[in-house]
This record gives C-alpha cells, sequence and structure tokens, in this order.
C-alpha cells in the first residue's frame, strides 16, 4: 500500500510504543511512541530546556498564559491558554491577565494561582535560573494583584510581547510549591498544568508522560506518551516500519522524503518554522580575531551549494543573520561565494600556506552532512577543518565552553528580529558571561542598535535601528547565515493530531488532549 504523503508547512507527530509480546493490540494503540533523534534528555526544566528533545518533552506537559493555537506558529493567532482574557495600557507598558479558574497542577500540587505565574516570570528573567533570561529583561514588575490576576509592567515596549507569556521557552507557567519542595530535582520531575504528566525517565532509553485526567481542557484521548531516544537514523526507521514507533524524527534531507513518501501508511510532514542553520565564527580565538580571516571564511562557503544538497522544500537560503521571514529580516549585506577573493584575503593575513581550524560538530545526521559539505569549500581555499564529531548533548555542552573555532547552530525563535539579535548577537549574550546565551561568535558590533530598538516606540523606528544592528554585525563578519531547516517527522495514518497542523514554534507535533491513535 502506497503511504500518503503530506507537506504541510507545520506539524509533526506523535508516537505509540508499548511492548510487543504479552500486551494487547488495543491496549497498544492507547500509548502513543515517539522516536526522537537524540541519546539522552538534557533536562525538563522548562526555563532551561534548549535541546529539540527537551523542548518537545515539555512542550507536552506545560501551559503559557496565552498559546499558539495548536498546530500553528502564527502569532497572529494567539488565543488564550491560563488566562481567560487580558488587557494592556495605551503605552503598551502595563498588561494585565485574569487567570481561569480551577487550573490544577499535576500530583498534588493544587491548582494555579497568580504567585505560580510571578514565580515563573522571575525566575525566567532570573540567569541564574533560565536560559532565556535575556528575552525578559525589560520586565520591570510581575505583581500578583490578587488571586486570579497577574499585572506586568515593562521598561519599554517589546515587540512580540504575548509571545514572551506563550506556551514557548521562559513563557511555560510552572508550580512555585513544586520547584520550592523539589529543588535541583525538579528538572528530573517537572509539574506543570498540560494535557501529559511526567511519569518516568530511564537514562539513554526513555522518558514517558502519562495523561492527565484533570486537564482543564478535559482528559486526553490517548493514555500516553512514550518518547524513546534513538540517536540512529537507521534504527529510528526499522524500529518505525515494524510497527513499534508511530512517530519519528525524519531526517532533513530531500533523498530521505523521497523514500520515506513511499512507506506503506506513512505520511510525512514538512512544516515550520525552519530552525535557522548559521556558521558562528568565534573572535575570541586566534587567527579568528583577524577581520580578514572571517571574511575570508565567509567567502569560501557557497551557500546555493549546501541548499541543494540539503534539497528544495527542506532548506530555505538565507541571507541576513536575522531568520528568512522575522519580522525586520534585511538582506542588504548579504554574503557571496568568491573563492579566489578568500585565498587572498588569507594570504593578505599571512595564511598563503594554509590555516587550520577544529569544530566542534553533532552527529545528527541535520548537522555532521552539512559540516562535511562546508569542510569541503573551506578546503578548496586552503583552510583545514578538523571536525571533532561529538554526540549531539555533548556537542551542546561543548559549544557552550567555548570550545569550539566555528560553531555551526540552528535554532527558531519567536518570529521577530529581537529575538535573534539579542540571543545571537549582542555581547550580553556571550559565551563565558553570566548573562550568556547563543552568542558564540562574541559578537558586539550591534550591542546600540540592538538596545535602541529595544526601547523604540515605533515599529518604523524599530525596524530602522534593527537594519543597522544587521549591517553592523554583517561587517564585522560574526558568523555566515546558512539556510533554515524545516520540521520533518513522519507519522503512521493511524495518528491523527486532531487539528490541522500548520506550525509548531516548539518544533514538535503538538500531541495534545484532541490526539487520537486508531489502530
Amino acid at each position: 500500500m502506497r503511504k500518503t504523503f503530506g507537506v504541510k508547512l507545520v506539524a509533526a507527530a506523535a508516537l505509540s510504543l508499548a511492548s510487543l509480546g504479552a500486551v494487547s493490540h488495543a491496549a497498544m494503540a492507547e500509548t502513543l511512541r515517539i522516536g526522537l533523534e537524540a541519546a539522552d534528555y538534557s533536562t525538563l526544566d522548562p526555563d532551561r530546556a534548549t535541546a529539540t528533545q527537551d523542548v518537545a518533552l515539555v512542550s507536552w506537559m506545560f501551559n503559557g498564559l496565552v498559546r499558539f493555537a495548536p498546530g500553528s506558529a502564527d502569532p497572529a493567532r494567539i488565543e488564550p491558554d491560563l488566562a481567560s482574557s487580558w488587557e494592556t495600557s495605551k503605552d503598551g507598558l502595563v498588561w494585565t491577565f485574569h487567570l481561569k479558574d480551577n487550573v490544577k497542577f499535576h500530583e498534588d500540587y493544587g491548582t494555579l494561582s497568580a504567585d505560580d505565574v510571578v514565580f515563573s516570570f522571575e525566575r525566567a528573567k532570573n540567569p541564574e535560573t533560565s536560559s532565556y533570561a535575556s528575552d525578559y529583561a525589560a520586565f520591570d514588575k510581575i505583581e500578583a494583584l490578587d488571586a486570579k490576576t497577574v499585572r506586568i509592567t515593562l521598561r519599554e515596549p517589546v515587540p512580540g510581547f504575548l509571545g514572551l507569556v506563550a506556551n514557548y521557552h521562559g513563557g511555560n507557567i510552572i508550580s512555585k510549591k513544586a520547584v520550592e519542595k523539589l529543588g535541583a530535582d525538579f528538572q528530573r520531575h517537572p509539574i506543570g498544568t498540560g494535557p501529559f504528566k511526567f511519569d518516568e525517565a530511564i537514562t539513554q532509553q526513555s522518558v514517558s508522560l502519562t495523561a492527565f485526567a484533570d486537564y482543564f481542557r478535559g482528559a486526553p484521548h490517548i493514555d500516553g506518551i512514550r518518547a524513546d531516544f534513538i540517536p540512529s537514523d537507521s534504527s529510528r526507521e526499522l524500529a518505525f516500519r515494524s510497527g513499534e514507533l508511530d512517530l519519528i524524527y525524519g531526517q532533513r534531507e530531500r533523498h530521505w522524503v523521497d523514500q520515506a513518501m513511499f512507506w506503506d501508511n506513512t505520511t510525512v510532514d514538512i512544516f515550520a518554522p525552519g530552525e535557522f542553520r548559521t556558521l558562528f565564527i568565534n573572535r575570541a580565538h586566534a587567527p579568528l580575531d583577524n577581520i580578514k580571516v572571517r571574511q575570508a571564511i565567509a567567502d569560501a562557503i557557497d551557500v546555493d551549494q549546501i541548499v541543494q544538497f540539503v534539497g528544495s522544500g527542506i532548506a530555505r537560503k538565507g541571507c541576513s543573520v536575522v531568520p528568512v521571514g522575522y519580522m525586520g529580516e534585511d538582506c542588504s549585506w548579504a554574503y557571496s561565494y568568491n573563492p579566489e577573493k578568500a585565498k587572498q584575503l588569507l594570504a593578505e593575513a599571512g595564511f598563503e600556506n594554509g590555516l587550520n581550524l577544529t569544530a566542534v560538530v553533532s552527529s545528527s545526521s541535520a548537522q555532521k552532512p552539512i559540516m562535511e559539505v562546508i569542510q569541503a569549500q573551506l578546503a578548496k581555499v586552503g583552510i583545514n577543518l578538523q571536525m571533532n564529531v561529538v554526540d549531539h548533548p555533548t556537542y551542546h555542552q561543548q559549544i557552550r565552553k567555548d570550545l569550539s573555532d566555528l560553531v555551526f547552530y540552528g535554532a527558531a525563535r519567536y518570529p521577530v528580529a529581537d529575538s535573534y539579535l539579542s540571543q545571537f548577537y549582542h555581547s550580553d549574550a556571550a559565551i563565558g558571561k553570566p548573562t550568556a546565551v547563543t552568542n558564540f561568535g562574541h559578537c558586539d558590533a550591534g550591542d546600540a542598535d540592538i538596545t535602541a530598538a529595544k526601547k523604540a516606540a515605533t515599529d518604523e523606528e524599530r525596524l530602522k535601528y534593527w537594519s543597522a544592528a544587521q549591517q553592523k554585525i554583517s561587517e564585522q563578519v560574526c558568523s555566515v547565515p546558512l539556510f533554515s531547516l524545516m520540521q520533518v517527522w513522519a507519522r503512521n495514518n493511524a495518528l491523527d493530531y486532531g487539528v490541522e497542523l500548520k506550525g509548531s514554534l516548539n518544533l514538535a507535533p503538538p500531541i495534545t488532549e484532541l490526539t487520537t491513535l486508531s489502530r
């Protein structure tokens, strides 16, 4: 039977894995088994979850004050979640949220109150407890006006403010009581309000979630989720095609999609947002502190060849340091492929006989093959790139220790320029600082404009500052923008998400109370 092929601009799926054997067919269908491309999870604390597999698991257990409609990554479709309604002042500096009644936390942690919301955002803005603290720098006061009302006062207007209080990254609301009771164990035993609650984690094997019967939108249709960590692409495929998995993280390559679309009872979903792939050049490492060396690297990279390698429909070429399609993206200063100029610049920098660089590279199929293409391109101009290939969690650990000359990194953020510029290009976010986020290039050229844009009163003024920041960052050559890589998942046709899928900022299927599995 030929599989149906659904290329959707969003979407993702879920899985079902039960133990094949003594368990009945009906029982198997009640638990969704998912195959994730990872060796293990790193943390289930939503304020620290940055790895793709961690963010996915968190998204099924937590809620925000508002949410992106399931199956959507469109900011225009933000809707109420834990808040029933909200108001804002005319100047956009004061936001007041009214919480829904009788929203229960998992286990015995009581009912959601304004104190939990205040605690959650104070924690999200604290660099000692959050990887997203820079996003919340403009949060001046967070107050509980009463048990069901929260007021947030900003220092300056924040473009896309609702995205910061949505079910995404630091916007996820946690139980104050649980964090205070569990302490460091909260990252291994998260407590949220979502449709699924944490059950069990087996190191380097799986994380199991169970349906939360008291979920405020109603009990889920499926009994739970089991996410298996299967870093091997071939092993995930085998488990899926043999019926042990209902949903797998696919390979984001055209040739894989073209093959998977002919598997029996299978749908391949390709969806947004794309994770923007960038090659960061570490200015803190000599000789990369030499502008001519950084320019040579930019001139040596043929982005068109890389996009062709990844495949049409899977990759969208980038141009600015701001991702494709984000509000404020300006491509006026894009780099162009010029290998002869690269050789000339290296010679002028004193490296006419070549240059040796090292890079920590993830073994992930979404990274290693592309870095091999980049390695070959650099070799043509005399740059020898030694790749230290490690598993994906180790890769994340090592690049955050500043161990790599070049850092290939992909991420999706709330689709406005500030979210990317602040986290990847402001010096406050540079690796090694207490406020570090993901500024792997140690860039500082756009600081003043990035900061000024945060205080701008109008979009017109904000766009002007963002444009200036992109020009200065481009001239400093902190990175080489590559492409946006779309999400690719394969699911059994028995899996129904319960919603039309058009996007997921959490980069994973929106498994909700509406999701069904009919075998």
